[in-house]
């Protein structure tokens, strides 16, 4: 017998072994090595509250604008600047590959609840695929592991009733806010679904009809005085409690046979309800003070998310990935007979919304439905075929079968990295690096007004010269920048004045002066570009394949001062 026991254990660390390979090799493939536009900036903000702490961050001082700034996610900013500080760029990459490969073991756990192991893995992989674009050295990977655990321990507590699970709940928000606090919000939507099965099941187990009737009757018995009525009255109120006891039944039955919708009633949603509220006031725990309350809400009223991609609506047919997983659920779904929880379809109905209504929400749809696919595929598979998945997890477990596997993601990981290894830390085509080493050594850059483009500000920030704009689209927008000591404050949209301005539809004349720029830099082969050079208000100082610099020309007013 103890024999038997070692085998299941070694069976069991064998097969461990190969899910945390195969996930660190797949995320190991799909990190990317080349520095994101928001990583410069991530790092930059890092050193400044390393070297000046956070008591004081209240205003932007990386920009010339002078805007007031609340630093979402100084926590990670810091984080960051201390492994780039130590481990340079290097250690940039190598924290994105750990982020991604927490990342994939969390949907993993997530996925081994079905308690399909094969199959839990081989989603994880899918979920790591859909996730590719979404991997880099940004707040997000952090949070992402974070809202992955949210629901992991939702999961565990209604299930286990365990207080240390509340515990980690309640620590969550906590670092979200101070990790990434815009997305502190949707902490609290993970929790929805659940309460949202738990309150449909009370409404429906309510008998609200049967005890109105009741309740209009025991009135109506009060005030007939007809002895014939009051007696049909008096059966049919006596007959209610029988009704509503047949009522229950096959209700219960229904529940232990269901159709197509499982429903599980938990009691222990309710203190899960009183965690969610005491998690709501950690929000206030962060340097951007209600800013974890307010800052998605002013983000989803301004205009900043119409020109960012990632908040733009889905393109279904860009999302192939994304419609085969949709197809494999309706089409389990409808052909089978296999049964999905309630909670699991508010959660897949929800997230599948949100991901049609920006694209950047296929992340949370990957991350929360590909496990609740694996739940439906475990039951098929439970139900039709257990004994395959039973020899592929003896295989897999097997220490010739576990090489065989590792072997392969080996193999296939490196091929996914031949594409990627060579690539730069900072593409060079992307960012001004030689004319960031021009200005620096050519100008008094600390003192001019610079005007840039959106899409590489934050290297320019990153090398410490002042931006016009950089990715911290918040920043620019009038919601965010408003003075907070004068009322009539309506803030400064310079977001949209800088894409304009890129795109010519600004007269960039009247732009420029009304912002007192100095200096412009922009992508050689630009409109705005063409237009400057056949301007004499504006002189080139410096050209390369990729940037071009000018300076414009300012009449000087002779000094009227008396000696």
């Amino acid at each position: 017998m103890d024999k038997e026991k070692e085998k299941v254990v070694e069976q069991k660390v064998i097969f461990a072994i190969v899910v945390v390979t195969c996930i660190v090799l797949f995320s190991f493939a799909i990190s990317p090595k080349t520095l994101q536009n928001d990583t410069f900036y991530t790092i930059k903000i890092g050193e400044y509250i390393y070297n000046n702490g956070i008591s004081n961050l209240t205003e932007d001082v990386f920009s010339w604008h002078e805007l007031p700034y609340t630093y979402p996610h100084w926590l990670y900013d810091l984080g960051i600047f201390l492994i780039y500080n130590t481990f340079g760029h290097a250690g940039i990459y190598a924290s994105t590959i750990i982020l991604a490969s927490i990342l994939g073991l969390v949907i993993y756990k997530l996925c081994a609840r079905s308690g399909n192991k094969p199959v839990s893995l081989v989603a994880t992989i899918g979920a790591m695929y859909l996730l590719e674009p979404y991997i880099a050295a940004r707040a997000q990977l952090f949070t992402f592991i974070l809202f992955g655990l949210t629901v992991y321990f939702i999961e565990m507590f209604l299930e286990t009733h365990k207080k240390r699970y509340a515990f980690y709940l309640v620590i969550i928000p906590l670092i979200i806010a101070n990790v990434h606090c815009a997305v502190f919000p949707f902490y609290f939507v993970l929790y929805l679904p659940y309460i949202a099965e738990f309150l449909w099941l009370s409404f429906i187990d309510w008998d609200v009809d049967k005890r109105l009737e009741k309740l209009g009757l025991k009135g109506g018995l009060k005030i007939c005085k007809n002895e014939k009525l009051h007696t049909k009255f008096e059966s049919i109120y006596n007959k209610i409690p029988s009704d509503i006891a047949e009522r229950k039944r096959k209700r219960t039955a229904l529940r232990n046979n269901p159709f197509k919708i499982v429903v599980t009633k938990n009691f222990f949603v309710i203190p899960l309800i009183f965690i969610m509220l005491v998690a709501a006031c950690t929000g206030v725990i962060n340097p951007a003070g209600d800013g974890a309350y307010t800052y998605l809400y002013k983000t989803m009223q301004g205009n900043t998310t119409d020109s960012i991609n990632e908040h733009q609506p889905m393109v279904l047919v860009d999302c192939e990935e994304f419609l085969f997983v949709l197809g494999l659920f309706l089409i389990i779904l409808i052909f089978t007979d296999t049964k999905i929880k309630l909670s699991d379809l508010f959660m897949l109905l929800g997230l599948t919304y949100l991901a049609l209504k920006t694209k950047r929400q296929i992340s949370m749809f990957a991350i929360f439905c590909i496990p609740i696919l694996v739940k439906l595929i475990a039951a098929m598979f439970e139900k039709y075929d257990k004994e395959t998945c039973n020899k592929i997890l003896r295989f897999a477990s097997d220490c010739l079968g576990a090489c065989v596997i590792i072997l392969t993601f080996s193999l296939i990981s490196i091929n996914m990295l031949k594409d990627i290894i060579d690539d730069p830390y900072i593409e060079t085509g992307s960012y001004p690096v030689e004319a960031s080493n021009w200005i620096i050594d050519n100008l008094d850059y600390k003192n001019i007004k610079l005007y840039n483009e959106y899409n590489y500000g934050s290297y320019l920030l990153f090398r410490d010269i002042p931006v016009f704009i950089d990715s911290r689209a918040d920043l620019y927008a009038p919601e965010f920048n408003k003075d907070p000591n004068d009322e009539e404050d309506e803030g400064r949209d310079i977001f949209s004045d800088a894409l304009n301005i890129a795109g010519i539809a600004y007269n960039y004349v009247d732009a420029f002066e009304t912002y007192g720029v100095t200096h412009i830099i922009s992508f050689s082969n630009s409109k705005l570009v063409m237009l400057l050079n056949q301007d004499d208000d504006y002189v080139k100082l410096y050209d390369d394949d990729t940037f071009t610099i000018f300076e414009r020309l300012v009449e000087k007013e002779e000094s009227n001062e008396q000696k």
